[in-house]
């Protein structure tokens, strides 16, 4: 049986080996026309699909930074715009400052004006009244003294007689 084991194992093995190389000949087949060719569209299709990915976080990276850097300068600007209001706002106040001091200074230049023509006029006043009331009272003061010189010679007249 050894030897009949042997030969049959032979015949076996013998019959085998065409199946082996066309194996071995699909094998090779299959490795040059399918698997490499398969592998590398896989490794396409990975590094295109990975690599959009990674593609579109960087673009996210990117937008995210121009975003900030967009909103930095828009609070610059606000701020820039926010100085300018502030010193229009202090020039205007200054105008408003000086036109009010203008005018008090103007209404103070009046006022003594004004008071000073009042003095005046006061005085005026005064000194025409004054010279009125001198008048006034020479006037009764004459007045007294005609009254009192037509009454006087009745009564010296009846005095002189009295006496004589």
């Amino acid at each position: 049986m050894d030897a009949s084991l042997q030969k049959a194992l032979g015949e076996l093995l013998l019959n085998a080996v065409p199946t082996m190389i066309v194996f071995g000949v699909l094998l090779g087949a299959y490795r040059l026309l399918v698997h490499t060719p398969l592998t590398k569209v896989l490794a396409e299709r990975h590094e295109k699909t990975e690599g959009a990915v990674v593609r579109a976080k960087a673009d996210i990276a990117a937008a995210e930074s121009k975003t900030a850097e967009y909103e930095q300068r828009l609070r610059e600007a606000r701020q820039g715009v926010f100085k300018a209001q502030e010193a229009r706002r202090q020039k205007v106040l200054e105008a408003r400052s000086a036109a009010i001091a203008e005018a008090r200074k103007q209404a103070q230049n009046q006022i003594a004006t004004a008071r000073k023509a009042l003095d005046e006029d006061a005085k005026t006043a005064k000194a025409g009244l004054q010279q009125q009331a001198e008048a006034l009272a020479a006037e009764v003061i004459k007045a007294v003294l005609r009254s009192g010189t037509q009454s006087q010679p009745a009564a010296g007249a009846g005095r002189s007689m009295i006496c004589l």
